[in-house]
């Protein structure tokens, strides 16, 4: 059988008495100081960094910092408690990303890297920057493909269109709920280097919006039937997935090349 690879490729104040803040530039990074502190500090956002360094002096801190400024909407944390490493287990200098909607921790430990400077760790922040709802972009496909979690979910929407906000909202409030099972991926119709995305579902930017459903292991598509986007039928369509239901119907599409997305 044929396979497409589709590549689709806070500020917020955290009020807990064992956080310090420290300055660097225009900008501040957290401390976390023990344990509740990073619990809270995780479990308070969507995506965390966690710089976990021993000392100022140690291989990639200055570079880790230089990241961090070019990553303002990032929640971003340093922590050199070894208890705090212990719960997390980690063993040396490492930054961490901690992930809720795939329920994933990616570690990049520096004393393993080839190389270690901002940009790259921007790269690297920005790959794995995978949210309940995430916007697909180049640089978003790596993390969403690189997930263990294998099936998205997609809203194609044109978002300059008065529908896509309210669509965009119900989006974001049904994520949560499928954490860990499905990747929500909204994908701008609008944009043209996203047209090979509705071509691969057979649409056009004038049938938005639409909800579909790939699964990178069967390597495979289905496309909600046109109408009301409401709720009830995406949650239904999820479901029909999970349970295994869809992937039963009969299949239409033509076998044809590979394409890269």
């Amino acid at each position: 059988m044929f396979r497409v690879r589709m590549m689709f490729l806070v500020g917020f104040c955290l009020l807990v008495e064992c956080v310090t803040a420290d300055h660097k530039g225009n900008g501040s990074v957290l401390r976390l100081k023990d344990v509740p502190a990073t619990e809270a500090f995780i479990d308070s956002v969507e995506v965390a960094v966690i710089g976990f360094f021993e000392t100022e002096a140690a291989h990639g801190y200055k570079e880790f910092l230089a990241a961090v400024k070019q990553m303002d909407k990032l929640p971003v944390a340093l922590c050199s408690e070894k208890e705090v490493w212990a719960k997390y287990g980690i063993a040396s200098d490492t930054i961490s990303i901690f992930r809720k909607a795939d329920l994933h921790q990616e570690h990049l430990k520096l004393s393993e890297a080839k190389k270690i400077d901002g940009d790259g760790l921007a790269r690297f922040m920005t790959f794995n920057n995978i949210r309940y709802v995430t916007e697909y972009n180049q640089a978003t496909a790596v993390g969403l493909f690189q997930s263990a979690v294998k099936t998205h979910l997609l809203l194609m929407a044109d978002r300059g269109h008065t529908h896509s906000d309210p669509l965009q909202q119900f989006f974001r409030d049904l994520a949560p709920k499928y954490a860990g099972k499905m990747l929500f991926v909204l994908v701008n119709g609008r944009e043209k280097s996203n047209a090979r995305v509705l071509e691969y579902f057979g649409l056009e930017s004038r049938d938005l919006p639409r909800i579909g459903i790939y699964d990178g292991v069967l390597d495979k598509k289905w496309l909600m039937p046109a109408g009301e986007i409401t709720t009830e039928r995406v949650q239904d369509f999820c479901d029909s997935f999970l349970d295994g239901e869809l992937q039963k119907q009969k299949e239409e599409e033509t076998p044809e090349d590979k394409t890269e997305l």
